[in-house]
């Protein structure tokens, strides 16, 4: 809820007056649960491997050093400003970068944006500035009427028409951002016109693109699977996509019934009714027809030749500008530049802490725990936090070999562990610091954005909490891989 309704007039039903209280109460809540559960994690993987299971005595007990400590206390810090007060967290994370990495870390400026993610900011511009001008010349809207006429006003069946798409999209071999860059603009613009909270429609589409994102085709898949065969333990790629799809739809069906308890389903304030045009969509003309040929451009380029869907947005985005050059400066303000602060600042940050080893050493302690089931169920955890806030790919890589110890000394399934860290990795992609959820505050109305971000955020916290405990429960004690 923003500011503005916090501090507006209370409805004349008293019933509803306390609501602003009660959302309060639990927001701060879950972010109190959020941290205390955080600190109970991180206290567990420092001084488990002495409670739970010692290490052998041969082997030295890993400790994290001062220049490990240090940059992870500046990022809970910088968490802790940015829920305070609306600051920009990639701007702190790009500043922390230069302070951390030259005078703790005796860094470069070259060395600190060696791992700045440019493809994920080209991205970001170019599918904003496309669309930016598909919603300003009225095609997103025809698009959204399209999709209204065909669910016959039942606005309830489009999140799931949003994940059915999404999911046949990426199995088909479409990378997960891809996707969701894709279907986010006309998903996000449906939820405003139908009063359907817009987390709820990107959650949908993003878990949508992970529910296929692991299919023998895609290129998540064919990674998990080269990985798990050169370091030994091959898996069962069919039961990957089909674990992937089971859990993505189950984290569906509970993020509805989150909504629904919460009273979220609909984002109007109380009392206010859907305003939805369910009569047939209007014609396409001039521009409009432009820019959908270009979204068929798009398409082709990126599913069919695997074309950087950023470039291709902007090439499209400048023959759209050439058409109408007396708005090109309308347009150019449509890219979502705090987006593209967010996401390049906090990656560039957490990439330090990868470079300082912060992520090798909580994974070791993690080993240190001893009992395999603990073990994998800390990895799950440690590689679902990771990314949250860095590459889902590139810790994939790191931990799935890290995986090979514990299945070469235990009973655990090969395909159901792997399985479950794959899933931990990326169903925590709605974080609003990954591509696909910063997507989704990129796709939202210029001035709900702010709103977006931190529920959207808060909505992550609880998929980081809950969602690899469900991969591990799922499929590792179960042995059903």
């Amino acid at each position: 809820m923003t500011k503005t309704a916090l501090h507006s007039p209370a409805p004349a039903d008293s019933t509803l007056s306390p609501r602003p209280d009660r959302t309060r109460r639990r927001r701060r809540i879950l972010l109190v649960a959020a941290a205390g559960l955080a600190l109970l994690g991180l206290v567990a993987l420092l001084l488990g491997g002495s409670i739970l299971g010692p290490a052998p005595a041969t082997e030295p007990e890993t400790s994290m050093s001062a220049v490990q400590i240090i940059p992870l206390v500046v990022l809970v810090v910088m968490f802790v400003v940015a829920t305070k007060w609306p600051l920009n967290i990639g701007v702190m994370g790009l500043v922390a970068s230069f302070g951390v990495g030259y005078f703790v870390l005796g860094m470069t400026d070259k060395e600190i944006l060696e791992e700045f993610p440019a493809s994920i900011v080209m991205t970001i511009i170019g599918v904003t500035y496309f669309f930016s001008m598909a919603q300003r010349n009225g095609t997103i809207d025809i698009v959204v009427q399209t999709f209204v006429r065909l669910v016959r006003g039942r606005t309830m069946l489009l999140p799931w028409v949003f994940f059915l798409i999404a999911a046949a999209l990426t199995s088909l071999g479409t990378f997960s951002p891809a996707a969701v860059a894709l279907l986010a603009p006309a998903a996000i613009g449906f939820a405003y016109e139908s009063r359907l909270h817009p987390v709820l429609m990107g959650a949908f589409i993003i878990n949508g693109a992970h529910a296929g994102g692991f299919s023998p085709l895609s290129v998540a898949g064919v990674l998990v699977h080269d990985i798990s065969v050169e370091n030994g333990f091959p898996i069962s790629q069919g039961g990957l996509f089909a674990a992937s799809f089971a859990l993505n739809l189950i984290l569906s069906v509970l993020t509805i019934a989150l909504f629904a308890l919460l009273g979220r389903l609909r984002d109007g304030q109380p009392g206010q009714q859907a305003a939805l045009d369910t009569t047939g969509p209007s014609r396409p003309r001039g521009q409009q027809i432009l820019t959908l040929l270009l979204i068929a451009a798009l398409l082709v380029c990126t599913l069919g030749f695997h074309m950087p869907i950023g470039f291709v947005a902007l090439s499209a985005g400048l023959l759209l500008a050439l058409v109408n050059i007396k708005e090109h400066q309308t347009f150019i303000g449509g890219v979502s530049w705090s987006t593209v602060l967010l996401v390049a600042g906090m990656i560039t940050y957490v990439s330090l802490l990868q470079h300082v080893g912060v992520i090798d050493t909580l994974a070791e302690h993690a080993l240190a725990l001893g009992a395999p089931l603990l073990v994998a169920l800390v990895l799950c955890y440690v590689i679902g936090v990771g990314s949250a806030f860095a590459s889902s790919t590139a810790l994939l890589t790191a931990f799935i070999p890290l995986a090979g110890p514990l299945l070469a000394t235990s009973a655990l399934s090969a395909s159901g562990t792997v399985a479950a860290l794959a899933i931990a990795a990326t169903v925590v992609d709605v974080s609003p610091f990954s591509t696909d959820g910063a997507l989704v505050v990129a796709n939202a109305r210029e001035n709900d954005r702010q709103r977006v971000y931190r529920q959207l955020m808060v909505y992550a916290g609880a998929v980081v909490l809950a969602a690899p405990a469900l991969a591990w429960a799922m499929l590792v004690p179960t042995g059903i891989m």
